[in-house]
C-alpha cells in the first residue's frame, strides 16, 4: 500500500483553555476521499483548521507527504499542496467571480495550466462562468460554495480540505455538489479530507471514514462497513425507531469512552 499523504498521531487543539480534539490520530491515502462524522461541535471544524495551520496543535504531530506541517504557516502549507474550502465559503465578496477564482492560482506561475484549469472549473459549474464578472456576493449560497471548491481546485491542490460543503443547501443542489466532488476526485486525482454532518451522502461517496464524538475518535472502517453498523444507521443515518435513542445513546457512549 502506498504511504498515506497525511497523517495526524495524536494531536490535541484548543480554543484558550477548552480542548476541542483530544489524541486525534488518523491518516489519509493518496487519491482516496475520507469522511468525517459527527455532531455539531464534536471538533470537524478543529482538525481540519489544525491541518491547513490556522491553528497549532497543542499536542501532537501533522504530516503532508512525509513533512511535518504543525506549526508551519498557512501560506506555506498551500505551497505545499493542500487547500482548505472553509465552512461557510467565505469568499471574497467584493471581488468578481473571476477574480475570487484567480486568487485561487495566486501562488502559482504556470499560465497555461492555470488556463486550463478555469476552464475544467467551468465545466464543472457553468453558472461561475456565466457570472464569471459578477461580485461574488451577490451569488446565492449554492453558489458561493461551487465558487469556495472552484477557488481551491485552482490552487491546483494534491489534497483538499473540505468543510461542511453541504451546509445550507437544498437535497437536489447538495447532490450536485458531491457529484462534482467525485470528479475532482476521480478525474483529477485529488485527494480529499471531508467533513460533513450529512453522514448519508458522504458515506455515499467516501471510501474510507472516521467518527468524531466530543473531540475524540471513537469509530473508523471503511464507508461500506461503517454504513451497516448498527451505531452509525441508528444516530447519523436515521435507520431505527427514535423511541429507544436515549437509552441506546447513554450505552453505546459508556462502551466506546
Amino acid at each position: 500500500m502506498p504511504d498515506p499523504l497525511l497523517t495526524l498521531a495524536n494531536v490535541e487543539s484548543a480554543y484558550g483553555p477548552v480542548r476541542a480534539i483530544r489524541g486525534v490520530s488518523l491518516s489519509v491515502p493518496p487519491a482516496s476521499i475520507v469522511a468525517v462524522l459527527g455532531a455539531n461541535g464534536a471538533g470537524k471544524t478543529t482538525i481540519l483548521k489544525t491541518i491547513s495551520g490556522i491553528i497549532d496543535p497543542q499536542k501532537g504531530s501533522v504530516h503532508f507527504k512525509g513533512e511535518a506541517i504543525h506549526g508551519m504557516d498557512p501560506a506555506g502549507i498551500v505551497r505545499r499542496g493542500l487547500c482548505h474550502v472553509p465552512e461557510g465559503r467565505e469568499v471574497f465578496p467584493m471581488l468578481s467571480v473571476l477574480d475570487n477564482l484567480m486568487m485561487g492560482a495566486y501562488t502559482r506561475t504556470d499560465r497555461d495550466g492555470v488556463r486550463r484549469d478555469l476552464e475544467q472549473v467551468f465545466g464543472y459549474f457553468p453558472i461561475l462562468k456565466e457570472r464569471a464578472k459578477q461580485q461574488a456576493g451577490l451569488l446565492s449560497g449554492g453558489q458561493q460554495q461551487m465558487l469556495a471548491i472552484s477557488r481551491a481546485i485552482m490552487g491546483q491542490p494534491e489534497l483538499m480540505l473540505l468543510d461542511e460543503p453541504s451546509l445550507g443547501l437544498s437535497p437536489k443542489l447538495t447532490r450536485e455538489i458531491f457529484d462534482i466532488v467525485v470528479r475532482i476526485n476521480r478525474e483529477r486525482g485529488t485527494t480529499l479530507l471531508l467533513v460533513e454532518q450529512n453522514a448519508a451522502i458522504a458515506l455515499e461517496v467516501a471510501d474510507y471514514g472516521y467518527v468524531l464524538e466530543v473531540g475524540r475518535i471513537v469509530m473508523e472502517d471503511t464507508c461500506e462497513r461503517l454504513r451497516e453498523k448498527e451505531d452509525i444507521r441508528e444516530f447519523y443515518l436515521g435507520m431505527k425507531d427514535a423511541g429507544a435513542r436515549g437509552e441506546r445513546r447513554w450505552k453505546r457512549k459508556k462502551t466506546w469512552r
